[in-house]
This record gives C-alpha cells, sequence and structure tokens, in this order.
C-alpha cells in the first residue's frame, strides 16, 4: 500500500516539475518576463551587444551565465541585426534551463526508480515558481544542481565521464556564488558513501579544483569600485529577514500548517479519506481568501526568493542521496536525524498528506502566477504609453525624460527602479522610445558615461537615437 502511494506522489511531483519547466518557457517568452526587473537590463544589453562590459565584468563569478544565455543572444544580434529574436533568445535560455537541467538529470541518474530525478522535479515545482520571472542566477545553479548530482553519484568509468563531471561541477561553481555552495553540498552527499570511497575522494579533488578556478575567475575580473560598493552589502543582505515575511512564503507556510492541523483533527475523527476533506477544505479557504481578502502581488521579491532556493535545494539534495544510497546499501556516514526523517516521510499516511500537500502549494503557484501575468502585462502598457507619448518632465534632467511615477501607486508595485529605463526602450516600437521613461527612486546607475558613449559609437542593433538618450541619463549620473 505504501509503495503505491509512493508511487503515485512520485508521479504527481515528476508531472508538476515537467509542467512548471514547460510553463517557464511559455510563459516566460509569451509574456516577455525576461525583460521584469533586472532582465530589461540584461535583455538591453544582449540586444546592444554589450553584456559583458554593461555589468557582467562585475560578477565575473557568474561568468556561466553570461556564457550560456547572454553571449549566444548578443553573437545571434550581432549576426542578424535581428534585436528582437536575440532578447527572445535569451529568454529561452535562461527560462528553458530547468527543463534542459530536468532532461540532463533523468539521463545521468542511474538510481532503481530514477530518485534523483524525482527530487529534481518536485523542486522544480515547489521552488521554481516563487522566483519566476526574477532573472536570478540561481535560478540557472539550480537547474546545474541536479544533474551535477546525478553524474556525480553515477559517473561513467572513463575519462569523458569524469570530464563531464568536472564541467557540470565547474559550470555550477561559476554560476552563482550559492552554485558554489551547491557543488559542495554535492560533495556532502557523496561523504554519506564513506570518506574512503573512491567517487567522494575524486569529487573532492575535482571540488578543490573549481573553487581555485573559481577564486582566479574573481580575483582576474574583480568589479569596478562603484559596483563593488553595491554588490557586497547586497550580498549581506542575501539572508534578510524580508525573505521570511513574504507574501506568497507566509501564505504556502500557512496553508501547509493549517492543512497538517485540519488532517490531525480529522484523524481523530476517524474519518476516512481525512487528507482529501483536509485538501478540499483548504482549497476553499485558499478561494474565500483570494476573493475577498487579498491584496498582494508577488512581484519585487520574486528576486529575494533566491534565498529559499538556496536553503531548500540543498534539502531536497541530501533526502535524494539519503533515499538512493538506502536503498543500495550505500549509506556508511551516519547523519542525525536522517534516518528517521526518511522513515517517517515514507509511511503511507505522510504520503497521502504530502501528496495532497503538494497539489494545494502547485494551486498556490499557479494563481499567483496569474495574477501577476495579469499585473505585469497591464505594468508594461503604462510604460508603453508612457515612452511614445507626448508627457514630460524636465526637472529629471532633459526633455525627453518622463517620470514612472506618472503610472500610480498600482502600477508601479512592478517597478525595478534602476532598470525602467531600459525597459522603456525594449517595449517601445523598433526600440525607439519617445520619451524614456525615469524612476525617480532609482539610486543604482549600470551604466558609466564612458561605457555607455562608446557603446553609442559602436553599430549595433539599437537605434542611436535610444542609446543616445541611455548615454544622456548615464552621464548625468555615473562618470
Amino acid at each position: 500500500m505504501a509503495s503505491s502511494e509512493i508511487g503515485r506522489l512520485r508521479s504527481v511531483a515528476i508531472a508538476g516539475g515537467i509542467v512548471w519547466a514547460i510553463i517557464f518557457i511559455v510563459a516566460g517568452l509569451g509574456f516577455q518576463f525576461q525583460i521584469f526587473g533586472d532582465g530589461s537590463i540584461f535583455s538591453y544589453s544582449a540586444a546592444a551587444q554589450d553584456a559583458w562590459a554593461f555589468h557582467f565584468h562585475n560578477i565575473s563569478g557568474r561568468v556561466f551565465v553570461y556564457l550560456y544565455s547572454l553571449l549566444p543572444a548578443e553573437t545571434y544580434v550581432a549576426l542578424t541585426k535581428d534585436a528582437q529574436g536575440g532578447i527572445a533568445l535569451y529568454g529561452f535560455l535562461f527560462f528553458g534551463a530547468q527543463l534542459f537541467g530536468l532532461i540532463g538529470t533523468y539521463a545521468a541518474d542511474r538510481s532503481k526508480g530514477r530518485v534523483i530525478f524525482s527530487f529534481a522535479c518536485a523542486s522544480n515545482a515547489l521552488l521554481g515558481p516563487m522566483v519566476f520571472g526574477a532573472p536570478s542566477e540561481m535560478l540557472i545553479a539550480h537547474a546545474l544542481f541536479w544533474p551535477a548530482l546525478a553524474v556525480s553519484h553515477y559517473p561513467r568509468e572513463s575519462f569523458a565521464g569524469h570530464a563531464l563531471v568536472f564541467a557540470l561541477l565547474l559550470m555550477l561553481g561559476l554560476s552563482h556564488d550559492g552554485g558554489l555552495v551547491f557543488a559542495i553540498v554535492i560533495g556532502a552527499t557523496l561523504s554519506l558513501r564513506g570518506r574512503r570511497d573512491k567517487v567522494f575522494r575524486r569529487i573532492a579533488v575535482m571540488l578543490a579544483a573549481v573553487i581555485l578556478i573559481w577564486a582566479a575567475v574573481k580575483i582576474t575580473f574583480p568589479a569596478d569600485h562603484y559596483a563593488a560598493g553595491v554588490i557586497f552589502p547586497a550580498a549581506l543582505r542575501f539572508f534578510s529577514p524580508r525573505v521570511f515575511t513574504d507574501s506568497l512564503f507566509v501564505l504556502i507556510v500557512a496553508t501547509i500548517a493549517a492543512y497538517g492541523l485540519i488532517v490531525l483533527a480529522l484523524q481523530r475523527l476517524k474519518l476516512a479519506q481525512a487528507h482529501v476533506y483536509a485538501a478540499v477544505i483548504v482549497a476553499i479557504a485558499l478561494g474565500i481568501y483570494w476573493l475577498w481578502f487579498d491584496q498582494s502581488l508577488h512581484t519585487e521579491n520574486r528576486y529575494f526568493l533566491r534565498t529559499i532556493v538556496l536553503l531548500a535545494t540543498p534539502v531536497f539534495g541530501l533526502l535524494a542521496a539519503g533515499y538512493l544510497l538506502s536503498a543500495e546499501g550505500r549509506l556508511k556516514l551516519k547523519v542525525p536525524l536522517l534516518p528517521r526523517a526518511m522513515k517517517v516521510c515514507a509511511t503511507g499516511a505522510m504520503v497521502r498528506a504530502a501528496t495532497c500537500a503538494f497539489l494545494l502549494v502547485m494551486l498556490i503557484h499557479a494563481v499567483e502566477t496569474a495574477k501577476f501575468i495579469v499585473a505585469w502585462t497591464e505594468y508594461k502598457s503604462g510604460i508603453r504609453a508612457l515612452a511614445m507619448g507626448t508627457a514630460s518632465d524636465p526637472r529629471l534632467g532633459d526633455p525627453r525624460f518622463v517620470s514612472a511615477e506618472r503610472l500610480g501607486e498600482k502600477l508601479n508595485r512592478l517597478s525595478w527602479n534602476s532598470t525602467t529605463l531600459y525597459l522603456s526602450v525594449l517595449l517601445a516600437p523598433d526600440f525607439a522610445p519617445a520619451r524614456l521613461v525615469i524612476d525617480p527612486m532609482g539610486n543604482y546607475f549600470w551604466l558609466t558615461c564612458r561605457t555607455a558613449a562608446k557603446n553609442l559609437a559602436a553599430d549595433r542593433a539599437i537605434p542611436a537615437a535610444s542609446r543616445e538618450l541611455i548615454r544622456v541619463f548615464a552621464c548625468q549620473h555615473h562618470n
């Protein structure tokens, strides 16, 4: 009985992971989420064929993301002069990473029942929608973690096989600082085999090499003084308490807690199918909340919830390794509470409850994503209207500038104050806005005057008049 229930949960998790991986691509490209938030400067930099000079030289420890998503996009633009196509290619590669990661994990996972692949799908379904739309490199790290975990546990005993393991660990380490943490976590899961295990020792050597390469890249390409003054404080805020008070995160935690309490109460009443009735009750309560009480919109915090991805992904990875090593009789290193946690999670009652809880979280993600899509569509229309209108706010430094504050408080819930000007260029027909939309609250300036002027002097797919507007703004704020 428990075996069939575990199989049902596995099927639900796999379906959820694959469906969300496809949604990321379809909705991401269909609604242009690659230009949301910081994505607008990244998309603009690809279209202007200067992604490294604009920003990525300041975050050289994430060079893999540049090589994987932005370099191909700007190369395409250079060859075709199709800026819109380059932006779409960037979006496809970025949003497609989760699906590509799942495909790679499926191919590499040789555990019985493909345990790692199942956990990868569950992780993608539960964590991915929280961050979907935000251009965080943590999403690329998440996509790489799972195939890297699979090939590390099941390497091909050949030079090519070992080279693949090292390549994935290196890509993971150079995707984000959190990716380096993920790589170390993979080493920790292999330590469960025992410290004398040859695979663990080999991976330990590879990890040491990855860390050295990561350090060499950071030293060779340091951030400039202005960016470093922002990046370091931002890194310190990575674990800000605001992450754990985000409306979506609180809603998910409250839903799971309420569901658990209701299940326990119904079980005490000896009610058959208590887990199903509890799920229905919670779903109805969620519907009432969304229809009559909800005023929240999960926008800016999509970026900051990358912290949850960093914290939760290793937990999924450790559980996956624990299950597969236990099943194969290779679990040598005893981790406190891990065997007990695995045993509790495998009980019939827990599996049934977990299946319903998983479906409730999927419901929350679906509704919150739909809300985000509607609001984002309205916001884009507002920015486009300002960019192509006649309203002007010369107080911002130029008669060709207009303030984003004209949109009003409701629409500006989706604003990303440092990148609004790039978004206004991207949304204008043929990338030729009549006005550059400026958020007066912006306090970070991506381009130096010199970088913007150099880009203006080059032959690029973005119209020169638009790049001149960007140069004027850059020279006013960042010499």
